[in-house]
């Protein structure tokens, strides 16, 4: 039996012990499992109603700067900064959208990955940026305005930092790690 076979088996055993499993404790600590379900279903439903307005709102403003070419232009301004420091200037459209949209650096990700080949430098980069940074004022708008929190001034600066740092390095790691 080869790796796949034998991960795909043991995905699926445990797939199944979970499914199953969480009825079973249920019942066997006399716990109503549909009602909890439902009641738990009725809360979720609520936190996204609450969190519409802000995600509406981030959504339009990604929308309406990127439009503008606001993240071109700011690409344009630093791309000669990053060149010096040997960070591919190709790069930096993905590293600005990705703290504010997933979605949009997903979509920058497919690109570089179809321009430049997917096992490329560019694509490899991108793709370690993309799990080593995160969506930074999505997450300040969306869970922050869920949970009511105003105060956002350290959170906001600290992501930003984790976000650069995860950027740099995917940079640096995929240099260590990339052969042509």
């Amino acid at each position: 039996m080869d790796w796949q076979m034998l991960s795909a088996s043991a995905s699926n055993w445990l797939f199944l012990i979970f499914i199953g499993g969480i009825p079973l404790i249920g019942f066997l600590r006399k716990v109503n499992v549909f009602e909890s379900f439902v009641i738990g279903a009725k809360e979720g439903f609520e936190i996204v109603v609450r969190i519409i307005p802000y995600l509406v709102g981030i959504v339009v403003g990604v929308g309406m700067f990127r439009a503008a070419g606001g993240f071109d232009l700011i690409a344009h301004w630093l791309s000669p900064v990053f060149h010096a420091l040997g960070f591919p200037p190709e790069l930096l459209p993905f590293a600005l959208v990705r703290p504010f949209s997933g979605t949009a650096a997903k979509g920058i990700l497919a690109e570089i990955a179809h321009t430049y080949g997917g096992h490329s430098f560019l694509a490899h980069a991108a793709a370690t940026m993309m799990g080593s940074t995160e969506t930074t004022f999505y997450v300040i708008a969306v869970y922050f305005g869920a949970a009511s929190i105003r105060k956002t001034r350290y959170a906001i600066g600290a992501g930003l930092l984790a976000d650069l740092v995860g950027v740099i390095m995917a940079v640096v790691v995929t240099h260590w790690f990339y052969s042509p």
